[in-house]
């Protein structure tokens, strides 16, 4: 563990959040893989942080990551990113009301990426991302309207299929 105990608090934060008010099964299936993709990747880069990188946390996190890397390219999981740059060329207000960590990551326009499974926001920065930053992230994906949006009938889901039925091919 690093000495700064303050990367363990936010993932402590992380893993004191709930999902039990809401049914998963009827979320939008591209949605709800990058929404635990997401908190998956917050998990490793968080892990990093707090733990050794051959820690079995990390490791074990780094491995489902290694076996994402194939899953996000199968059927709609594939229009996710592009989506996202949708969202922001053409409904700027639900792009402005996504998580941080997706329009950061997603949206073309920007430079922020997963490298080697870590989210780095700035390429040229070499300073840890601060864990008020990583706190923010996560309540992003767990505040209850962005959670009621991943449900199949919601806006944002529609909005996915718009989209999805307009690409070519």
């Amino acid at each position: 563990m690093t000495p700064d105990p303050e990367y363990v608090h936010v993932l402590e934060h992380l893993y004191e959040k709930s999902l039990i008010l809401h049914d998963e099964s009827l979320w939008h299936p591209v949605l709800f893989f990058y929404f635990m993709d997401s908190l998956a990747h917050l998990d490793y880069t968080i892990g990093l942080m707090a733990y050794h990188y051959k820690s079995p946390r990390v490791m074990m996190t780094g491995e489902y990551l290694r076996w994402r890397i194939d899953e996000e390219k199968k059927g709609d999981r594939a229009f996710f990113p592009a989506f996202i740059t949708w969202l922001r060329e053409n409904h700027p207000e639900r792009f402005d009301s996504l998580p941080f960590l997706w329009r950061k990551i997603y949206d073309t326009s920007d430079r922020a990426s997963y490298r080697s499974f870590r989210i780095v926001l700035d390429p040229d920065n070499r300073e840890a991302i601060r864990p008020h930053v990583f706190y923010n992230m996560i309540e992003d994906f767990f505040k209850p309207d962005f959670l009621k949006g991943l449900y199949s009938d919601a806006s944002l889901p529609a909005l996915f299929e718009e989209f999805r039925r307009a690409k070519p091919g």
